[in-house]
């Protein structure tokens, strides 16, 4: 990789001032489980790395009663998986974190790295970008190798699938994500946080090239049922095909409010509202359930070598929403 500076402040103000008005001149660097590899295979070649895991208020999990959960963007995966709160009202989360198999990854991957890491795709993973092109300017991705890619949201010409784990759980929970910037702090939904790039400058998110992931917060569900499903070639550390996260409440014996989530089927995780939609004043048995799955692909436009994923999605989705069931109250 390139030679680069390295700074470690002590404040989210100082580590903002370091950052650079455009991407690609510095990074932030919480873990580093995602952007090291990057920068060994020049996919980012910043010149400055600023290290945020010494800033307090970006650490930590907590949990208020009657309240909700707060993470800390520089948390680890391990920490989130470990605690006693989110293991009991926030399994989603937990089965999500569980599927990065590395035990390693899970000791260094922070929860906000997770949120803001690069497309796998093997394209951008070697050099050539959002939108790869042979010199006749044939579009690899829809003429290529496309069996890992997106099967919804590809209309334009970004087909990568986005890479977070925890996203589509987070989505469903309704969380807010805390972002601080030159003008402090500022807050929005999570589905709001995740963009489609058009051009080469812009990324995945929302992020200025100067903001920081600081802060994820989850309302109080208690009452909430909620799980995570995900289907992957290997056991071993391997991203999946495709994942359903699902968040329910149920009022005498039915479906009263849901959100459900796709993740690593279209360049943002995808929110599955006509399904949604269809649950509500539903009993939640086999039947709704697959019902569910087949609504929540209607739309699906697979490429030349992925209509597989359509199947294992609505499969996905049907598993989630039986596993939230089981959860109880």
């Amino acid at each position: 990789m390139n030679a680069f500076e390295y700074a470690n402040p002590s404040t989210k103000e100082q580590a903002v001032q370091l950052l650079g008005s455009e991407w690609g001149e510095t990074e932030v660097l919480a873990g580093g489980t995602d952007l090291l590899s990057l920068m060994k295979v020049f996919g980012t070649t910043p010149k400055r790395l600023v290290n945020i895991k010494d800033i307090e208020e970006f650490q930590g999990i907590d949990y208020i009663s009657n309240s909700g959960l707060r993470l800390g963007s520089t948390s680890v995966l391990a920490k989130l998986i470990e605690h006693p709160i989110v293991q009991k009202n926030y399994r989603s989360l937990v089965q999500a974190a569980e599927g990065v198999r590395s035990s390693q990854i899970q000791s260094f991957g922070t929860v906000g790295g997770d949120l803001c890491q690069r497309p796998r795709c093997w394209y951008f993973r070697n050099g050539l970008g959002y939108f790869p092109k042979d010199d006749e300017g044939h579009d690899l991705i829809r003429d290529g190798e496309n069996q890992y890619h997106a099967i919804l949201g590809n209309s334009g010409t970004a087909c990568f699938v986005s890479a977070s784990s925890l996203a589509p759980a987070l989505i469903a929970l309704e969380a807010n994500f805390r972002i601080f910037g030159n003008q402090g702090w500022r807050e929005i939904p999570a589905e709001q946080f995740f963009t489609t790039p058009t051009q080469t400058t812009q990324r995945e998110t929302i992020l200025e090239p100067n903001d920081i992931l600081g802060e994820i917060l989850l309302p109080y569900a208690t009452n909430t049922l909620n799980a995570t499903y995900e289907v992957r070639e290997k056991e071993a550390l391997d991203w999946p095909l495709v994942t359903a996260s699902v968040a329910l409440k149920i009022k005498e014996g039915k479906i009263e409010h849901v959100r459900l989530v796709l993740g690593h089927v279209a360049p943002t995780p995808w929110r599955c509202i006509q399904a949604e939609t269809n649950l509500v004043g539903k009993v939640i048995d086999e039947d709704s359930a697959k019902e569910a799955g087949k609504i929540a692909l209607n739309d699906a436009t697979p490429l030349s070598k992925n209509s597989y994923k359509v199947n294992l999605a609505q499969v996905a989705i049907k598993r989630a929403i039986l596993d939230a069931s089981l959860g109880g109250l």
